[in-house]
Order: C-alpha cells, then sequence, then structure tokens
C-alpha cells in the first residue's frame, strides 16, 4: 500500500516508526523484538534508513523485505542519491520493485567520507529533486516522501528560497513531507503555514525522538542538521541527576510536544525510535486520545 494512500484512507492520525539496519549480525534479534514490541501500537507504516552513498545498501533492503514479508506492515525505504550513479538507483529501485517494496522517502544525503568532493558526489544527481524526477519517471508506481526542515535547512539559510525547493519537489511527484526531529512545536506549526502559504497542500509529518541522556542531547546537536534545544528543556536535562532522570524528562517533553500535535489535527506524527521501543511505548501510554 502507497503511504499516499494511508492518508487519504485515515481519518484519525496516522502514526509512524522509523529504524535503521543493525551493524552487528547480533543486534538483528534485538532489533525484531523491538518492533514486536512496538507492534501493539498499530502503526500505519514504518521505515528504514539508507547510509550515505548506499553505505547499508545490502542492510537496509535485507532489513525492508523482512520486515514486509515478517509483519505486513507497510515499509518506506530510504534512499539518498549522493555519491550514487542512475544505474545504481535503478537497480536498487528495480530491487524494490520485485520485492513489492512500493515506498520511498527521496534524500540527498550526506557526503560520504571517501568522496573527495561535493561535485563528484552529485554528478548524476545534484539534489533530492533529480531523484524525485528519477523515480517518477522511470519507476511511476513508487510512492515518495521527502524531508522537511521546520529549523531550517543548514544549507539554504534563504527560508523562502527553501521553500521554493521543497515545492519543486512536490510539483515533480512526492506525496508527502516527513521533518526532522524538532523541540518546539511552534517551529513545527510556523513551517506548515509558510507551506501552505507557498501553495504545498501534501501531508507534512511531524518528526518526533525524545533526548534520553545528556550525551545523546549534544549528539543531537552536533549533526550536521543540528537541532534547537529549548531553554527550558535544557536547563531540565543539564539539572538533571542523572540520565535515568533525562529519560523521564525527554519523554514527558516528547508525550507534551505529541499531545499539542494531535490536539492541532495533524495528519500523523513519525517517530524515531533508534531501534529501541521503551521510550516510544512511554509516550503512547501518556497520550489523551479521544
Amino acid at each position: 500500500m502507497l503511504v499516499k494512500e494511508i492518508f487519504d484512507a485515515r481519518t484519525e492520525p496516522v502514526f509512524s516508526l522509523e529504524f535503521f539496519p543493525p551493524k552487528k549480525q547480533d543486534d538483528w534479534d534485538k532489533l525484531f523484538e523491538t518492533i514486536s514490541n512496538l507492534f501493539p501500537l498499530d502503526p500505519s507504516y514504518v521505515s528504514v534508513t539508507y547510509g550515505a552513498g548506499g553505505s547499508t545498501r545490502e542492510r537496509t533492503h535485507n532489513l525492508v523485505t523482512r520486515i514486509q514479508q515478517e509483519t505486513g506492515l507497510t515499509v518506506v525505504s530510504h534512499l539518498t542519491c549522493i555519491g550514487a550513479e542512475k544505474s545504481e538507483i535503478e537497480s536498487v529501485l528495480q530491487n524494490y520493485r520485485e520485492h513489492g517494496i512500493t515506498n520511498v522517502l527521496a534524500l540527498r544525503g550526506d557526503k560520504p567520507a571517501d568522496i573527495t568532493t561535493l561535485e563528484e558526489a552529485t554528478k548524476d544527481f545534484p539534489h533530492a529533486i533529480d531523484l524525485v524526477k528519477f523515480i517518477k519517471e522511470n519507476f511511476p508506481e513508487m510512492g515518495i516522501g521527502v524531508a522537511g526542515f521546520p529549523e531550517g535547512h543548514p544549507e539554504t539559510p534563504n527560508r523562502m528560497k527553501e521553500l521554493e525547493f521543497l515545492k519543486e519537489k512536490v510539483d515533480a511527484g512526492a506525496d508527502y513531507i516527513v521533518t526532522q526531529l524538532f523541540f518546539d512545536n511552534h517551529d513545527y506549526f510556523d513551517y506548515v503555514e509558510r507551506c501552505e502559504l507557498a501553495g504545498i497542500t501534501v501531508p507534512i509529518i511531524p518528526g518526533i525522538m525524545p533526548i534520553m541522556s545528556k550525551k545523546g542531547m549534544i549528539r543531537m546537536c552536533e549533526l550536521a542538521l543540528g537541532s534547537r534545544i529549548p531553554s527550558k528543556l535544557l536547563r531540565k536535562v543539564l539539572e538533571a541527576a542523572d540520565d535515568k532522570e533525562v529519560a523521564e524528562i525527554g519523554v514527558e517533553w516528547a508525550t507534551n510536544q505529541v499531545q499539542e500535535l494531535l490536539d492541532h489535527k495533524v495528519k500523523g506524527v513519525h517517530f524515531y525510535t533508534l531501534n529501541l521501543s521503551e521510550a516510544t511505548l512511554k509516550i503512547f501510554r501518556n497520550l489523551k486520545r479521544g
């Protein structure tokens, strides 16, 4: 089933979960235990990340197909085009077609470490829109999602230009937008309103990930895409006695975020699980859904 069809068919908010392919073979059983624990939440679909330059291609494909075969869930495979040739992307998509995978999240991706220049890495696909166009032209049956940046894309300081680029991706065939994580819902609501002003009408799904440790918070801020931590949340985390308390703060903050989003009738919420189940389960238990 296409994610677009899920959004069209559901009147209630859609919940989705994101996983990444484990590096170690021993961690695969742990991941499927996590998926099993989260299965009662009845996610409408799950997504699987894809390393820069296709660095996790085989593991991503194995995880995507295994989830679909063993759970029957609709699966979205991330697909990054940086450092990839058209023939490589075509091979990946043909493989998905043969295995019944019909949804991808089209991303440019981060520059791989073994690529010397950005020009070299983007010779076939300069931007994510070029991947969207390639998919629509060669695999028209595929559903396509793209990324959104409520706090602004780090490579596009002109935020009006950023939305212009996003509109081009939607016009080229993107069915929906899923956002990077954020901690202030005002950033999301403002982003959605500005998208509407730009003529973007596809669903814009907020991405949520709770802070679970002080080290994790620092890591979020070090990522290339960055993350703005509101002062109120930052103070609570810094004053916490240990990471157990940090995790409680993170879950409470994320719960309040999700509750407010649901109260504002969002089309869905996307949870970045980090291959763990406990935090997402706690958030769901805390929600008041009428």
